[in-house]
């Protein structure tokens, strides 16, 4: 039996799941409210192959969950759900739209973008254990003792 080596990285073990192109746009339609595989297809234009697999991906990931259901006079199909985890990835589909809104813009402006339950726009940042935004100049990302190097 081979033995599998855990990643240490996190960022490398997330991009195990999250690494391809489609899974991330099939996750922002998700966070948008999509469920059904024919919906991700039509608004992604994603080939059925691949969507099934990201799809699977996500799902064996703990990102999205299968839940059946079925339209009278049709077969049980599957809608896909976020799960807490994938809901969690919010905040990483954000920072990546903020990062592409400022330094690949849209020439026509944003598409999308993030507000407040009030509707307040948001941003994503790095906040401090006592709640205070941290300038990215001074976010350091410093190895702990857990780092193999």
């Amino acid at each position: 039996m081979i033995e599998v080596m855990e990643t240490p990285c996190s960022i490398a073990r997330s991009l195990e799941v999250l690494g391809e192109r489609w899974t991330f746009l099939v996750v922002r339609e998700a966070l948008t409210g999509t469920t059904r595989f024919a919906d991700f297809r039509a608004a992604l234009g994603v080939a059925p192959d691949i969507l099934t697999n990201r799809l699977n991906t996500l799902v064996e990931a703990g990102v999205l969950a299968r839940r059946p259901y079925r339209e009278e006079g049709m077969r049980t199909r599957n809608e896909y759900h976020l799960t807490e985890a994938g809901a969690d990835l919010r905040v990483v589909l954000g920072a990546l739209q903020q990062w592409g809104d400022e330094h690949r813009p849209y020439s026509l402006g944003p598409t999308i973008e993030r507000r407040s339950p009030d509707g307040r726009p948001l941003r994503v940042a790095f906040v401090d254990d006592d709640g205070h935004e941290v300038p990215l100049p001074d976010v350091r990302f410093v190895r702990t003792a857990a780092y193999p190097g």
